[in-house]
């Protein structure tokens, strides 16, 4: 495999600087991209490869062109790079202390929670928690915070006799897929829709006969090209900071509704909760 080469320590390492000081003039379809990118900085970083390239008008294959010019491996190496060029610049309001962050975060919050509920397919939802509620075993993957989504959601399941495991290590969660019974249903929850295990998990998923189901911010996105049915969160996150609050928040409201979705379809819900209840009571004083 040809790697790509590293800039020299007196280049500048940031996207908007590589951009500017291209020293090597851009074919016309690359420079449209460099100008597309400078003048909308603050929605690339936000992007997939794929909204990008329909943003700009322009091929994948132009953008990732354009990345390995500029010395990046990759789109994604490139995309960090812009994020921490667009984290560095002035804050364009006042910041007077913890109460502001406190108010902004609430409302950010709440504002995520608002626009994910608008985002709810009650049709959708009601296909899903068919498909759960008579589930022989449902498998849900993600990794990093959505691995945590799907052991919440997992747990949540399972507390209502319904038996489900949630998988963060990637070769568990293929083993498992590839074992799934019929009629078994995989979940994957990938905020961007664009992380490579848990899109091979539904890929695989797809390929046995399984209902598969993602989780996602993104319409255009990897995992729901194999998803039998999409349910969309408003939040997405920042891809340098470990601001999460809202995109957690958007993917537990929206397994929320499709909890209570499925707790209409299992009659026995309600005893198999107080039954489960009762099996933690000696582990509480």
């Amino acid at each position: 495999m040809t790697s790509v080469a590293v800039l020299p320590p007196s280049a500048p390492g940031g996207a908007l600087g590589r951009l500017r000081q291209q020293a090597t003039p851009l074919s016309p379809t690359l420079q449209r991209l460099a100008e597309h990118v400078m003048q909308h900085a603050d929605t690339v970083v936000h992007q997939t490869i794929t909204e990008l390239a329909t943003s700009a008008g322009v091929s994948e294959a132009t953008i990732t062109r354009l990345c390995h010019k500029l010395k990046f491996a990759g789109f994604h190496a490139f995309k960090i790079a812009l994020a921490s060029d667009v984290a560095s610049r002035p804050s364009r309001g006042p910041d007077d202390g913890p109460l502001d962050h406190t108010t902004h975060l609430v409302r950010q919050t709440c504002r995520a929670l608002e626009d994910t509920a608008q985002l709810a397919s009650p049709a959708v939802l009601a296909s899903v928690a068919q498909a759960i509620a008579r589930a022989p075993r449902v498998d849900l993957t993600g990794q990093g915070n959505s691995g945590l989504v799907a052991q919440y959601f997992a747990h949540r399941l399972m507390r209502i006799g319904i038996t489900a495991v949630a998988y963060t290590d990637p070769h568990l969660a293929a083993v498992s897929v590839s074992t799934l019974p019929r009629g078994g249903v995989v979940v994957g929850i990938s905020s961007s829709g664009s992380t490579i295990d848990t899109v091979q998990h539904l890929r695989l998923a797809q390929a046995h006969g399984h209902q598969t189901v993602a989780l996602t911010h993104r319409a255009s996105s990897p995992i729901a090209r194999h998803a039998s049915a999409v349910l969309f969160t408003s939040a997405q996150e920042d891809p340098l900071t470990d601001a999460v609050l809202s995109t957690l928040s958007s993917q537990t409201l929206m397994l929320e509704l499709l909890y209570s979705a499925v707790l209409t379809r299992r009659p026995e819900a309600h005893a198999m909760l107080r039954v489960t209840a009762e099996s933690v009571v000696e582990k509480k004083y």
